[in-house]
């Protein structure tokens, strides 16, 4: 971690990663970039559907690949990159026929590195295959919903997956959330750990930072008027005067609430549910 002098008061608790050290300093690839129309957290009629988004600087598309649908091809990684969109690192992946595509890249993997997305590829870092042919303990990033489908889960960085068993036709997953889910053991996943594990201990600072991030502002519920919040009102300074505390849409919300829908799909696929609360 990068930390500075404290010439200013948000100086003095600013951090952040020393990208000079991890990444390769390398241009973007501009075939695989694309722009991208800034919404505002806005849908098309102009209505707020995602609070707290807004502003920021301008950022371009990296297209990165998810999928993996080149197998059986040695890819060489030709660079690390940050990726204003994600939090992990990704790289420039030259595949032995020439095609180059971006991808979310595992600690410890450096320019010149090698991968390969085969059923029978070797249990090393950024090797895609199978689950079924990954072994207990292993850790893994990237992972598939639905055999084929692209990774969809894992992918933050820093974050893993571990193997705890292979049972009939699933293999269970303990998540980043200390959930167990049983995942169909045809999908594939990327053997590691996300790169960027520092990325969780970054300070921001100061208010400013995360406006250049494109976070606008949030307001404690507290802070507003009853017809705003259910938490708001009251005379001077107030607690919240529930017993739960509830979302704007009067939604249970923290404080070891269970908040999962009752009827989300994914229910009958997990095995022992994440521990809420706080953390001790």
């Amino acid at each position: 971690m990068k930390q500075y002098k404290p010439t200013t008061k948000s100086q003095r608790a600013h951090t952040s990663v020393l990208y000079r050290g991890v990444l390769s300093g390398h241009a973007p690839h501009k075939p695989l970039m694309r722009g991208a129309r800034k919404t505002g957290g806005r849908n098309a009629h102009g209505r707020i559907t995602m609070r707290h988004h807004g502003g920021g600087h301008k950022k371009l598309h990296r297209w990165v690949d998810f999928v993996f649908d080149k197998k059986n091809v040695i890819a060489r990684i030709a660079s690390v990159e940050y990726d204003p969109f994600r939090s992990g690192f990704i790289g420039l992946a030259i595949y032995a026929d020439g095609e180059k595509r971006y991808v979310v890249l595992p600690q410890k993997v450096k320019v010149g590195d090698t991968f390969i997305v085969s059923e029978t590829a070797p249990i090393t870092a950024a090797n895609r295959l199978p689950l079924k042919n990954i072994p207990v303990g292993t850790f893994v990033y990237n992972i598939e919903i639905k055999p084929n489908d692209g990774g969809k889960m894992v992918r933050s960085a820093g974050n893993y997956a571990e193997v705890v068993a292979q049972d009939n036709g699933y293999t269970h997953l303990k998540m980043p959330s200390t959930e167990i889910r049983r995942v169909v053991d045809t999908c594939w996943a990327s053997v590691g750990e996300v790169s960027n594990e520092e990325h969780r201990l970054v300070n921001l600072g100061k208010a400013g930072r995360s406006r250049w991030m494109g976070v606008r502002p949030t307001v404690r519920g507290s802070a507003m008027n009853p017809v705003d919040h259910p938490h708001g009102g009251g005379e001077g300074r107030q607690g919240r005067g529930l017993r739960r505390a509830k979302t704007m849409w009067g939604k249970p919300s923290g404080k070891g609430q269970k908040t999962r829908r009752p009827k989300k799909y994914s229910n009958v696929f997990v095995v022992s549910r994440r521990k809420v609360g706080k953390r001790k």
